[in-house]
């Protein structure tokens, strides 16, 4: 197996290349970027990208489109995701990427 390292700008060119560069904003792809570079160093094994795997995978919405994708009240929002999944982190736009379930 060859492994290769990539910097947050080759990381937001692959997904680009696979059609999915509108999927999450340009600060969303960063946060993205960093919560699986902080995994990968606290499990000790690299990380093997999967653009589309991660589309799947985590999402990236307002708190309103959230409330309305889930049914819940607006309010709950951050505990509910904190209950049930995974927050990435918050964009500056007040966008969240959290992995999706």
């Amino acid at each position: 197996m060859i492994v290769q390292t990539i910097n947050e700008h080759q990381f937001r060119e692959e997904f680009r290349e696979m059609g999915r560069g509108e999927q999450f904003s340009f600060e969303g792809l960063g946060l993205l970027f960093a919560y699986l570079e902080q995994v990968s160093d606290a499990c000790e094994q690299p990380y093997e990208l999967d653009v589309i795997g991660l589309c799947c995978d985590f999402a990236e919405s307002t708190p309103e489109e959230i409330a309305r994708d889930y049914a819940i009240d607006i309010d709950e929002v951050t505990w509910y995701l904190h209950q049930n999944s995974v927050i990435v982190g918050e964009t500056d736009e007040g966008t969240i990427v959290y992995r999706q379930f």
